[in-house]
Formats: structure tokens, C-alpha cells, sequence
């Protein structure tokens, strides 16, 4: 059964770029509604922990390294369709891909920086938002 919760990360080329506020923007004015957020930084071991699933990809430690490497926003978002509906605002991963009013389209500079994450199904936004956010429902 789908939840209608989602787990996002404005990440550190964002928050470095000024977008927060922007990216924030779009989600409000695409429905969803922010149940929980933080503003934090990852020490590279917790990027590690984070992406542990990505753990034997050749990118893993560039990965680890630029998640790392300054404050992201963390959020739990919720609106009917959450992870589907959020899958379609952000973009496609490769901003070039992406669909052109998508946050990536607009604000991402590349695949690796590519301005936000957003969990891909309800099982790893429960795992993410839990992470972050440990004791918030993700239903």
C-alpha cells in the first residue's frame, strides 16, 4: 500500500548555490506539505551510513565525500501520491534529462550535483526519513 509521506534532501550544491528557499518554493506550491525538517550537515561516515545501499558502486565515495562536503536540508513531505508525485518534481537524476520546470532542470548543475534527493519508493522513504528523523510516521 502506498503512503503519502516522502523523505527529501536539499543538498549541499543547493544550499551552497542559495536555493534553499527557492526549491522550498516549489514544493509548497506543488502541494506537498512539510510534516518535519532540518537543516544539518553530514559527517562523512553518516553519508556513508546513508547511501550504505550504493556501497559497492564505483561512485560511493565521491558520493559520501559531496554529501559531506556542507549543510543540507532534510524533509519529510507529505500530500496524497507522495513519492510518485515528488519523483515527477524533482526531475530526472542528469539535469540535461530532466523535464524542463523540474527542480533539477533548474537548479541542479550536473548528475553528482544535482540539488535534491528524493526517495525512490515507500520502503527506503521510511528507512531515509527515519534516519533523520527518528519516531516520525512515515504513513
Amino acid at each position: 500500500m502506498a503512503t503519502n509521506r516522502t523523505f527529501t534532501m536539499i543538498k549541499p550544491d543547493a544550499v551552497k548555490a542559495g536555493n534553499i528557499g527557492n526549491i522550498l518554493q516549489m514544493i509548497n506550491n506543488a502541494g506537498f506539505r512539510i510534516v518535519a525538517m532540518k537543516y544539518t550537515k553530514l559527517s562523512k561516515e553518516a553519508a556513508g551510513q546513508f547511501y550504505a545501499v550504493h556501497k559497492e558502486r564505483p561512485f560511493y565515495g565521491e558520493l559520501c565525500d559531496f554529501m559531506s562536503s556542507g549543510p543540507i536540508v532534510a524533509a519529510i513531505l507529505e500530500k496524497d501520491n507522495a513519492i510518485a508525485d515528488f519523483r515527477t518534481l524533482i526531475g530526472a537524476t542528469n539535469p540535461a534529462e530532466a523535464a524542463p520546470g523540474t527542480i533539477r532542470a533548474k537548479y541542479a548543475t550536473s548528475i553528482g550535483e544535482n540539488a535534491v534527493h528524493g526517495a525512490d519508493s515507500d520502503e527506503n522513504a521510511a528507512i531515509e526519513g527515519n534516519f533523520h528523523f527518528a519516531g516520525v510516521e512515515m504513513h
